[in-house]
């Protein structure tokens, strides 16, 4: 079996076409929505990318976007560091390349927040070059359909399913084929060729697929090495002024939230009373203690709400923000869902 042709063939009749960042090789809402998607569900960046798209509609006018405009327009989707190279990528589009995307994978993995299969993605949609994609789902689909059984936690095996996934690709008409195959790799990963329960009996390359045929589709692919998760508990300062401003501050770079407007935290709650003027130490009062869940890390929050005038704060870093402004901050996801139900 041609699995190029199989699965260009597939495409064209039962894969995707409706999303949004389809049906076009402007390298610019490409690129947007491969971000976007990298470790979110599309669903989510179905909501995101529009309006993403209506306040930064070409590379030129997010380049000229202050960042924190950008990190609010992207609060909630989480894993900020790819809005921050979001960000520095356009500057690098528009200061190196005048404007334009590169039109090789090559070129593209130069800038930044772009890896290789992210370029490889860009330049096959959009400029039609052979080059292979390897995502989690196209990792999936292929290791199945190979029987592929080296361990993916290996540097060597991983390159060599990418020399496979080379070794795949279309040969001919490229403009036309490579496109609709990226496409439809990716497709087949998210619509049939699921983690937990793959629909076989409607994928394109069930004859060539050596999972199934030893029907055991889920020990594909393998990778034994997982990352550890940790914990950490954070006392978050929650201080309102009598105008129902809320003192935030911005995140240092690197570390969890970074370049976000967030309320102060601190390790330990006698950290979090020491910051606080001695005479509205009395007036704090804890707040019911939540978990948010990030990748790898639980992040065990506890709020401290107090009221004190805005000049209590003068000296510490940060500043008073009103409710109206946090719609256009880069916030966290749970000090904004926090805030909002006040």
């Amino acid at each position: 079996m041609d699995v190029a042709t199989e699965v260009v063939r597939w495409q064209e009749t039962h894969g995707r076409h409706d999303l949004p960042w389809q049906n076009t090789r402007d390298p610019y809402p490409v690129w947007l929505s491969e971000i976007m998607l990298q470790q979110t569900q599309v669903v989510t960046v179905l909501d995101y990318f529009p309006r993403f798209l209506v306040r930064f509609p070409d590379v030129e006018s997010l380049a000229g976007a202050d960042l924190d405009d950008v990190l609010g327009l992207w609060s909630g989707l989480g894993y900020y560091s790819r809005a921050r190279n979001l960000h520095l990528c356009a500057l690098a589009v528009m200061r190196l390349h005048s404007g334009s995307f590169p039109q090789s994978a090559q070129l593209l993995q130069t800038l930044p927040g772009i890896g290789r299969s992210t370029a490889a993605a860009i330049a096959s949609l959009c400029f039609g070059e052979r080059v292979a994609i390897l995502d989690g789902n196209v990792k999936r689909v292929l290791t199945r359909v190979l029987g592929f059984s080296g361990d993916l936690a290996s540097s060597a095996n991983e390159r060599q399913l990418w020399d496979e996934a080379t070794r795949l690709l279309p040969l001919t008409e490229l403009m036309q084929t490579m496109p609709r195959y990226t496409q439809g790799l990716m497709d087949l990963g998210a619509t049939v060729c699921s983690a937990k329960k793959p629909s076989c009996e409607v994928c394109p390359l069930a004859r060539a697929c050596v999972a199934q045929r030893l029907g055991e589709p889920q020990a594909y692919p393998v990778k034994t090495r997982k990352l550890k998760r940790s914990s950490q508990s954070i006392w978050l300062l929650w201080a309102q002024a009598e105008d129902d401003s809320v003192w935030l501050g911005q995140r240092p770079t690197p570390g969890v939230w970074a370049g976000l407007f967030c309320l102060p935290w601190f390790d330990q709650r006698e950290a979090l009373e020491a910051a606080v003027p001695a005479s509205y130490r009395t007036a704090l009062q804890d707040t019911q203690p939540f978990t948010h869940v990030l990748t790898h890390k639980d992040l065990h929050l506890h709020p401290v709400r107090v009221q004190m005038p805005r000049s209590a704060l003068a000296t510490a870093q940060g500043r008073w923000i009103s409710p109206p402004e946090w719609a256009r901050m880069g916030l966290p996801a749970p000090v904004r869902k926090l805030l909002l139900q006040g």
